[in-house]
């Protein structure tokens, strides 16, 4: 796991369970007002470091891509907070996101949005949000590469660092 930098951390993972994990293991750390932006290729996993990211956070239901209906809103048990699923692979222009209401939900803080092909709508994103590229190494192997904008999220790559690396 290279530190490239205190804003930036590149993980390999060895497989989708792996990268489920991952995600599970940063979906703790997330809270009221996180953003997550996930970019990358057709099959780089971003719907199954999504599906990681719910189970983590404590989603009552599994995630599926959202392709289809573009948002998909999940809870849990213990509070009133939203965690929002978000696929834009289908929107044409970010003017057609700005009309599903995105600008509303990244950043409410009552909460967490995971954003799949965030890249087609940059512009919409606040400045306070974590970054994930994608890429594919192999057919098992896949390139993570996190960057955190703003203080409250570089807090919580440096959280996620030391749990990846094994750090209390």
């Amino acid at each position: 796991m290279p530190i490239l930098s205190p804003d930036v951390i590149e993980f390999i993972s060895r497989s989708p369970e792996q990268t489920r994990r991952v995600g599970a293991r940063l979906g703790m750390l997330l809270d009221g007002g996180d953003v997550i932006a996930l970019e990358g290729n057709l099959g780089t996993g971003k719907t199954v470091l999504a599906q990681g990211l719910g189970i983590g956070w404590g989603a009552t239901t599994s995630l599926i891509s959202p392709t289809f209906v573009i948002i998909r809103r999940h809870t849990r048990n213990q509070d009133n907070n939203f965690f929002y699923h978000i696929d834009l692979y289908r929107i044409a222009s970010v003017k057609e996101a700005q009309d599903l209401g995105l600008e509303e939900l990244l950043g409410d803080p009552r909460s967490v949005c995971v954003v799949e092909w965030a890249e087609r709508a940059t512009d919409l994103f606040p400045e306070e949000a974590l970054w994930i590229a994608l890429r594919v190494l192999d057919e098992q192997r896949r390139s993570l590469t996190f960057r955190a904008k703003g203080d409250h999220h570089r807090a919580i790559l440096e959280k996620l660092r030391k749990e990846l690396a094994g750090h209390p």
